[in-house]
């Protein structure tokens, strides 16, 4: 049998020094952002009851999920989402709180990813939920307050894409296919996979919709998207979608005056509960989205209360691991060691508190002569060594 109390488990990792600082520090650069913008912190249990991600339609497979039982044999995952538990609360707890409610939250969630190279299953996010307004203005908010995000941990240089899963969505609704073929179709063109999507969107017969189902892949970019979604496809509903996002992108490029904004209709997400506009954020030198969110007007009615939404989620994990990068030295020296001699503990003691006073970082040497607290200070890089014993308090300095 083999023993496994010296690794972690697949998908997770330690945080050393270094790596615990940034982390710390892009937390709080986003918590500052979402607190001046009068959102409160709200933190749910790690462990929920697998109903609250069942309700009426299935957003998370059963295998992506970790799974526990309780004492009265009742199914519990970890959060592998914040949104729906939020939505749980809002729908709950929160019933008669006067609205919109603006909360946030800064916690892990679990979901268990294929085992691949760099595979995360803990994931730090941090994230926004708007509740209770369908307004432009709610969509204006979320998204500023993204940017804002997004250019704080970047130095500017980031992108933020917008799109409507609207548009896929009313097209979805005029095929005449099982709901298999229909997530195929969602998957081909999320990951923009366009041969495997001809192939199968051939099979399906020639027609207008099928048409612009293997187009959608291509209808990213600047304004000019708009009009090639109105000539690939139109009708009523959709025509007012594309009429809403394209106000809503010409607001947001004024709005923004850093970072490169773009539209693409092909952002079908695979979490189902959006309803409406999309974003999704990157930074320069990661691969992947490091932000997602949009709105979800129809999540929380799940759980017995009918109120819009918006938000967001910011993968901490990922902007942790671009930072990294840099190879940036963050973990500071000792200011000073300060040395006791025999009875004179509680005097250091004081004397170091005094000086963490002032500000100083102060540690108490544990060794039991000079000679090895100086060797100690060198290889730690502590430049000043303090004395306290019967024939000397004072300080030297280490070079």
């Amino acid at each position: 049998m083999r023993n496994y109390y010296l690794i972690t488990p697949e998908g997770t990792k330690d945080l050393l020094f270094d790596e615990c600082i940034i982390r710390r520090e892009i937390e709080g650069k986003i918590h500052n952002i979402f607190k001046t913008r009068g959102y409160c912190e709200l933190i749910t249990p790690g462990l929920e009851y697998y109903d609250v991600f069942n309700v009426n339609s299935r957003y998370f497979p059963q295998e992506s999920l970790y799974k526990l039982i309780d004492n009265r044999g009742r199914l519990l995952v970890l959060r592998p989402d914040s949104t729906m538990p939020i939505a749980r609360v809002v729908a709950t707890r929160l019933k008669d709180a006067a609205l919109p409610l603006r909360l946030y939250y800064n916690q892990c969630v679990y979901t268990i990813n294929p085992s691949l190279t760099g595979r995360s299953d803990q994931i730090a996010q941090m994230g926004i939920e708007l509740i209770g307004s369908s307004s432009k203005m709610a969509d204006l908010e979320v998204i500023s307050t993204a940017i804002d995000v997004l250019s704080a941990c970047s130095d500017d240089n980031f992108s933020l894409e917008i799109g409507d899963v609207g548009y896929f969505k009313e097209m979805m609704c005029l095929l005449d296919v099982g709901d298999d073929v229909k997530e195929n179709i969602r998957y081909l063109i999320e990951m923009k996979n366009y041969p495997a999507l001809n192939d199968l969107i051939d099979s399906l017969g020639d027609n207008r919709v099928n048409s612009a189902l293997k187009q959608l892949p291509r209808l990213f970019g600047g304004e000019e998207v708009f009009e090639k979604a109105s000539e690939l496809f139109s009708n009523s509903k959709t025509d007012e979608i594309l009429s809403n996002l394209k106000r809503l992108y010409k607001d947001i490029s004024k709005l923004n005056s850093k970072g490169r904004i773009t539209v693409d209709l092909g952002m079908v997400n695979r979490t189902d509960y959006y309803t409406g506009v999309i974003i999704k954020g990157y930074l320069a030198g990661y691969g992947e989205e490091v932000l997602s969110g949009g709105r979800y007007d129809k999540l929380i009615s799940e759980f017995g209360y009918d109120v819009p939404a918006t938000g967001f989620a910011v993968n901490v994990n990922a902007i942790s691991a671009l930072i990294a990068k840099d190879n940036k030295k963050r973990t500071k020296p000792c200011d000073v060691i300060v040395f006791a001699g025999a009875g004179f503990e509680i005097k250091a003691i004081k004397l170091a508190n005094k000086m963490r006073a002032k500000g100083k970082v102060v540690e108490m040497a544990l060794c039991d002569d000079l000679k090895s607290v100086r060797e100690y200070a060198k290889e730690k890089n502590i430049s000043e060594i303090v004395i306290v014993d019967e024939d000397y308090s004072g300080g030297e300095k280490n070079v």
